[in-house]
Formats: structure tokens, sequence, C-alpha cells
């Protein structure tokens, strides 16, 4: 199916599936990660939300091709696009934030529902975002914490070659974040490089190809803007958790959430975001009806599980295609909540 850019910005396109009929769904803005990997990690995602859903995506574009001039992307410009995606797709729309774009995608609601903007999301869906990282901390958050940002940002951030669109830009190289990534679980990873090359000699097509997938879309990153006042905020400071994240100046109040209901979804496996950070966001929207909240957690699935793969089709999406129907919004009652669904 065509899709269509549906607005632009120096640093990111909004893309628009179009699904040639009449009555496409409700729209869904699914938000893409923008720490490396391109919107096509989640290919899956949207082809599952597709099938109810009129699908808008992120498409982040690798700030090594973003002009100097056009200024910096940090966590207020990230919010601020999300806000601004969400009046372009109209009201009544569901918003679905994978991973990192948890925090913002959670501001950016609050933002506009203190505002009564009309574009408020009927529906906020939380996948393994890191919203508090202080609870069940993994490797990566006390490492986080172990030196000050300003000595992660010297160290990490280089500027953008010459020969490049981006000249002069300060990025976060991918190929740092590749090794990163594969020093987080290098044994597992070296495991896995082994199974591959053992089911290639022993004929074991079907998972030979299921990993190499599995690494030809992780090893396909960008580089991403130096928006470290967003890693600074998410897991240094934990800004949103304690009340004290801000845009532009201006606090940001989740409890001013009153009319959108919120999904939070956790995988019972995952490494990187794990239970109860995510989890972590029911708290602060005190002010959106119990039966407009709910929190699942897919038991033997790791952080990709969430979002990718057979549970994701099978059980975790029932579950995000019930909940966030906004019922309300239109006048009727409110969906009954499914509560807290899946077990370890």
């Amino acid at each position: 199916m065509p899709d269509e850019q549906a607005a632009v910005t120096p640093f990111c396109a909004l893309l628009h599936f179009r699904k040639g009929m009449e009555h496409p769904g409700p729209a869904a803005l699914i938000v893409a990660l923008i720490s490396g990997h391109f919107a096509t990690l989640l290919r899956e995602t949207a082809r599952t939300m597709l099938q109810d859903h009129d699908v808008y995506i992120t498409d982040w574009h690798n700030a090594r091709d973003v002009p100097l001039r056009e200024g910096r992307f940090g966590l207020d410009e990230y919010t601020g696009h999300l806000m601004r995606f969400l009046e372009v797709i109209g009201p009544g729309s569901h918003l679905m934030a994978i991973c990192q774009p948890s925090v913002p995608a959670l501001a950016a609601t609050a933002l506009m529902a203190e505002d009564r903007n009309p574009a408020t999301p009927a529906s906020l869906t939380l996948m393994a975002g890191p919203v508090d990282c202080r609870i069940s901390p993994t490797g990566v958050n006390p490492l986080a914490t172990s030196k000050p940002i300003e000595r992660f940002a010297q160290n990490l951030v280089s500027p953008v070659p010459l020969q490049c669109k981006g000249a002069g830009r300060d990025v976060y190289p991918s190929f740092l974040q590749l090794t990163a990534f594969l020093n987080m679980n290098l044994e597992r990873h070296t495991g896995m490089f082994r199974q591959y090359f053992d089911d290639l000699v022993e004929g074991n097509t079907d998972r030979a190809q299921s990993t190499r997938k599995f690494y030809k879309e992780c090893f396909a990153v960008a580089d991403p803007p130096d928006g470290f006042d967003l890693e600074a905020a998410v897991f240094q400071d934990y800004d949103l958790p304690r009340g004290a994240l801000t845009f532009r100046d201006r606090p940001v109040r989740p409890a001013a959430i009153r009319n959108t209901a919120l999904l939070t979804v956790e995988g019972g496996r995952d490494d990187i975001c794990t239970l109860v950070q995510t989890l972590a966001a029911q708290d602060p929207c005190s002010n959106i009806h119990p039966c407009q909240r709910t929190h699942y957690v897919q038991a033997g699935v790791g952080h990709y599980g969430v979002f990718s793969g057979k549970r994701w089709q099978q059980q975790i999406y029932p579950v995000v295609r019930n909940v966030p129907r906004g019922a309300h919004h239109r006048g009727e009652a409110p969906p009954p909540r499914l509560g807290k669904v899946g077990r370890e």
C-alpha cells in the first residue's frame, strides 16, 4: 500500500499509509525510536496495526543529513514534533510510543490536554518505555548514572564530516551505538552468531533466516542528533516521575490528562526496559478514570517481542486494539477496563 508524507520537517517526515478505502479505521500515530534505528524497525508493528487502523508513523531523518542551519533537536523539539503531528492528523487519533519516545509522548499528551487542544489523542499506548529507570534497573541504568551527562557527551558525540549535508552537526555516531548494543549482551550475541552458523551448515533455513532478518534490521542504524538533554532527563535525572519535566520552561503535568485512555505494555523478559519501568507512567496520570487505565504484561517476550513477532500479533495487539477505543470522546460510555492481564 502506498505511503505519503502528511507533514515534513527538517528532522522528520510524518508518513501516512493509505489503505484505499472509505473507512480505513481510527487514526493511529506510531512514534518510532530516534535512538539510532530507522522507522523500518517497526515495519511489523505498522503492518499489524493496519488491520484496524489508519496508520501514521514518524520517519525520523538521519541527523547527518540535516544541515546545521536547521537548529538543534532535543527533548523540547521532540515533544513539539509529536504535538504538531497530532494536530495534522486531527481529533480522535490514537498515539502509540515504542520504547524511548514514551516520555515525550506522555509529555505531549499532558501539554495538549492542559491546553484543551482538540487534537489531544483519544488514547496513549506506551510500549516498553523507560518512564522510571530507577525501578528494577538493568545494567544500562547504573552505567547511565555513573558519570555526568557532560562526560558521555564529550566521549560519545562527534561532528558530522564535511562531505555530508549535516556537516558540523553533533551526532551520536551509529558505529558507537552498534558497538554498545553488541557489548551490552555480548555473550548472547556471540551465541546467536554461532547458532546462525550451525543452522546454515545443518540446513535449518527457517531459523537461520529469522536470525539474519533480526540482525539485518538491528545493524541498519542512523546517526541521531545530540539529544543528550533527553538522555539526562530520562536516564539520569528521572524528571518525569519526579514531577520535574518541563517543555520550554513550562511544567509538564500528567495529571492534566483526563479524557485520554492509557495503556502501558511490558515484556516479561525485557532486559532493556524491565518490568514496572513503563507501568510507572500510570501513577502520574492520576486523573484518568480507572476504567480508562490498563496495564498489560506479556509473558515470555523480550524487548523486541513487545512490538514484533507472533506474540505481538496474537496476544499483545488484541489488547492494543481493544483498549484504546476512546469512545468517551464521542459521548458514549467508556469501554470496560481489561485490567492487568498477562502473567509470568
